[in-house]
């Protein structure tokens, strides 16, 4: 069948909206109409070369949400009709990871870059060429053949563009607050970037019961919402956190910082390091660009006040459990969502949603793909 898709054909590059070939599901996989797809950054990633698919051309999008059209032979988690919530990870749930219940870590995970299924073989074409999908889904395209394994299914009155979001940035942000960072109930807590991500850190914190919730963004607009939706402060740089932090602490520090940086640099992680106080706990969730291989820390300092540098990804949860967790939060109204999707585009003003994204328009845009079926 024929889809239109949003691909790079080279990093750094653009993205290029035309039609492609979609292959039908086959064992195991299962066909989606793509209702919405957030704007995640990390897309924009791969379209800037900070990290790279190991063949191009490729389809983008990671964090969707849709309908399930049909399935292939063996798939028993869904069936036509039902709405879905994509999965980055597809989690195998075989590998030491998996079971010891990790599946975010799952092997599966080299995919992501990768393009292809683990035979090796591609579900999208494009005049002739193979087009890698990211992370198995490729989200920028109307119809999408993925593994069951990245399907989650949800309840059929969430709107999709809210949806769409669980599928990476709610349950990423979450997480890194509620588990990475272990939050115990008063800690003070500094949440650095409130896109996406970090505005669900900072709802997963206060949900916590952190005493004092900072929030750090130069952009007056989402220090505005970061105050709404659960941050105690509002401060624009690091720095101001981390002196608000030793105020409220009598000199020491955060008990946490999570990083939601889109690209952080060296300096921002030696100030987020800085800002913690003993036993403290540094958060990384950014995505890093590949070649950062370095970060300074005082290694004295980390032994004699027993500081902890912890990475997160996906919030250190498995999907098929946490986004309908996420889910059933937001309506009974303990997570906030809809107030973090600023604005929703066309598939063809993918390239201006970043621009928007990079001027500090947006905590969220949406990819809506209502009316193209």
């Amino acid at each position: 069948m024929k889809t239109t898709a949003a691909i790079l054909w080279e990093a750094p590059g653009e993205w290029d909206v035309r039609e492609v070939d979609l292959d039908e599901p086959r064992q195991g996989e299962v066909l989606v109409k793509v209702m919405a797809s957030g704007l995640c950054h990390s897309d924009d990633h791969f379209a800037k070369g900070d990290m790279q698919f190991h063949s191009y051309p490729a389809c983008g999008g990671h964090e969707g949400a849709g309908i399930v059209e049909a399935v292939g032979p063996g798939v028993t988690r869904v069936k036509p009709g039902d709405h879905i919530v994509t999965s980055f990870i597809a989690a195998c749930g075989h590998c030491r990871m998996c079971v010891t219940g990790h599946q975010n870590l799952c092997d599966a995970g080299h995919l992501i870059t990768k393009g292809t299924r683990p035979d090796g073989s591609f579900r999208m074409h494009l005049d002739g060429r193979d087009v890698a999908q990211n992370a198995c889904l490729s989200t920028f395209s109307e119809w999408t053949t993925v593994p069951e394994e990245c399907v989650v299914k949800i309840a059929e009155d969430i709107p999709f563009p809210t949806a769409a979001i669980v599928g990476c940035a709610v349950p990423t942000g979450w997480g890194s607050s509620t588990r990475a960072a272990d939050i115990d109930t008063g800690d003070v807590v500094v949440i650095v970037g409130t896109g996406g991500i970090g505005m669900s850190a900072v709802q997963g914190a206060a949900f916590r019961g952190a005493g004092r919730v900072i929030a750090v963004d130069p952009i007056p607009m989402k220090r505005d919402l970061a105050l709404k939706l659960g941050a105690t402060d509002a401060v624009e740089s690091i720095d101001e956190a981390g002196d608000l932090a030793r105020a409220y602490t009598n000199g020491q520090g955060a008990d946490a910082v999570v990083v939601c940086i889109g690209v952080p640099t060296q300096e921002q992680l030696k100030c987020a390091y800085d800002a913690l106080g003993k036993r403290g706990t540094l958060v990384v969730t950014s995505a890093a660009p590949h070649t950062m291989t370095e970060m300074s820390v005082p290694v004295l300092d980390l032994t004699m006040s027993e500081k902890r540098i912890q990475g997160a990804l996906y919030g250190m949860a498995g999907p098929q459990n946490e986004v309908p967790l996420l889910l059933r939060l937001y309506q009974r109204g303990a997570l906030r969502l809809d107030e973090m999707i600023t604005r929703t585009y066309q598939l063809e003003e993918v390239n201006a949603a970043y621009a928007d994204m990079h001027a500090g328009r947006n905590i969220r845009g949406v990819i809506d793909f209502t009316g193209r079926h």
